[in-house]
């Protein structure tokens, strides 16, 4: 159960929309986009061969439709003008937009979007406005990243991940190099026991920071070595697959020949939908 709403803007003003109490005179009526968005399935046909054949598919942006009612104060001065003008503080058509959805069960999710239209029902008995907000990446996110610290290792000893998001999850891995090394190799099997590996090769020295982002739309590698940071794309095999956390079990290790070199594993909690 959905129990209030956190809208930032890019001003980084809040508002909070609750849905059982409305002290401000804001009631939310309805809200559509929540759920899993459309995907796009992407197939070949041929001539000879009945149907198509199935290639790939994406996810479409989300779309997050908001009705929210007008209940003015007037004792204490609302009218609903000024409710109007709150909204449209935080809902302007062109703004970013911010949105966390608190639910009854502990779950903070995070999403962020721009306004694409603001429509009030000047007219009407029973006041309103309507917003569309267009959230280009459409998956909703828990702004508390998960941080586990582990060591590489020499065998096939693996760490047990419980990933509990409902979409695949990118990594962000941090090697705080503590001896002379040449390669390792980022392994993770899902709960489809699927083995995925990534192959880093570079000649490191001790004191060197080796940080891989596997986020869709921005993955990175990059070397930090007396205080100087600078790419290191190169060194990972063209072979190599960007590791993703799958939603389940995910069985999790760094293989690195000798002694165990200590690393950082941060990941964010992402839901298709809530």
């Amino acid at each position: 159960m959905l129990t209030s709403i956190d809208v930032w803007s890019n001003r980084g003003t809040l508002l909070t929309l609750p849905m059982v109490d409305i002290p401000d005179g804001l009631i939310v009526r309805q809200i559509d986009g929540l759920g899993p968005v459309k995907a796009t399935l992407v197939s070949t046909t041929f001539a000879r061969l009945d149907g198509a054949q199935y290639q790939t598919s994406r996810r479409e942006p989300r779309n997050l439709l908001f009705t929210i009612g007008l209940e003015p104060a007037y004792s204490v001065g609302d009218t609903v003008r000024s409710l109007r003008q709150k909204l449209y503080e935080f809902f302007m058509p062109k703004s970013e937009a911010k949105l966390t959805f608190h639910l009854q069960d502990g779950l903070d999710a995070t999403i962020n979007g721009i306004v694409e239209s603001c429509e009030p029902s000047i007219f009407d008995k029973k006041p309103s406005v309507s917003m569309s907000i267009m959230c280009f990446d459409p998956d909703f996110f828990d702004e508390t990243a998960v941080e586990l610290d582990g060591n590489t290792t020499s065998s096939a000893v693996e760490t047990l991940i419980d990933y509990p998001g409902s979409v695949d999850t990118g990594i962000d891995l941090v090697l705080n190099v503590d001896r002379t090394m040449t390669s390792f190799t980022v392994y993770n099997k899902g709960p489809d026991n699927v083995l995925t590996s990534l192959d880093f090769a570079y000649d490191l020295a001790s004191g060197d920071v080796v940080q891989i982002s596997t986020t869709p739309g921005a993955k990175t590698a990059t070397l930090t070595r007396s205080g100087t940071t600078t790419p290191l794309l190169y060194a990972i095999s063209p072979q190599s697959t960007w590791i993703s956390l799958l939603p389940g079990d995910n069985y999790f290790r760094v293989y690195a020949e000798g002694a165990a070199v200590p690393y950082v594993l941060t990941y964010s909690n992402r839901y298709g939908g809530l």
